[in-house]
């Protein structure tokens, strides 16, 4: 089947923008966007499987944060994850990665729902209506995606990952699974209050991961939420929570661990 024409032209358009140096599979394309609700602009990567152009099919799509450092080492801070490599190695993978740069050093405000005393932030609001209120619909309105919260999965590392949490638990009908890796709970008591007072649909799936040489508190944080969950009626079996021994909060660990949880949240 071939593309249509302005779809083959966004393509293009977006493809241009990938730098000669880049290391980037020929699968990920660069757009920017204006982002009205964080008062900026944004660039999104987008990874479109190798059997997008010949199939008729729709895709499931994951929504992942810090897009500089997911598929190419030129733009990382220091070291890539290798999305597209990894990707690009499976056989009829069906599933859309959109990638959100986060916001340099806007980035602790885009990213945490709560403000800190000492360190500010508190508007992941702003930054998940652009997702799901500009984003998302361009996304599902240029590609042949599921646009249903089943098929929708949001993935994110450190404050990342604090911000995906917080996602699901927001806004269920948007998101329904998750994959938070070393999450930054420390940065506000107020995220347990809210999964204590919120409605979790039973079909909402997380998938955490964490280090045992990360901070002091990260893995006694994630299990304190994990037992959270589970006294609100999350299911044990979508929950998986893992520790990585001796893992550090390092692009590493989110890099070298991201297939599994991949798999567990779009494969199963």
């Amino acid at each position: 089947m071939q593309l249509r024409p302005i779809l083959l032209i966004f393509i293009f358009i977006m493809s241009i923008k990938v730098s000669a140096q880049s290391t980037a599979s020929q699968q990920v394309a660069i757009f920017d966007m204006e982002a009205p609700q964080l008062e900026t602009s944004k660039t999104i990567w987008i990874y479109l499987p190798k059997s997008y152009q010949n199939s008729t099919k729709a895709y499931s799509v994951v929504y992942m944060q810090d897009a500089q450092n997911l598929f190419d080492d030129k733009t990382s801070y220091v070291g890539e994850w290798k999305i597209d490599e990894y990707l690009d190695s499976i056989v009829n993978d069906e599933t859309i990665i959109v990638g959100i740069e986060h916001g340099n050093e806007k980035r602790m405000d885009e990213l945490t729902p709560y403000a800190h005393p000492t360190h500010g932030g508190g508007k992941a609001d702003r930054y998940l209506e652009f997702m799901r209120d500009a984003l998302k619909p361009k996304i599902d309105s240029m590609f042949r995606t599921k646009p249903d919260a089943k098929h929708t999965s949001i993935i994110g590392s450190s404050l990342g990952g604090l911000l995906s949490f917080y996602a699901i638990i927001k806004f269920p009908d948007t998101f329904g699974s998750a994959g938070v890796f070393s999450p930054s709970f420390w940065f506000s008591e107020r995220i347990y209050a809210l999964v204590d007072g919120s409605e979790i649909p039973a079909s909402s799936r997380f998938y955490f991961l964490a280090g045992s040489e990360e901070s002091g508190e990260m893995v006694p944080d994630l299990h304190k939420m994990t037992a959270l969950l589970k006294k609100k009626g999350v299911k044990s079996d979508h929950i998986t929570s893992k520790i990585i021994e001796g893992g550090k909060h390092n692009e590493a660990l989110w890099r070298d661990n991201f297939p599994e949880a991949y798999h567990w949240l779009i494969k199963n």
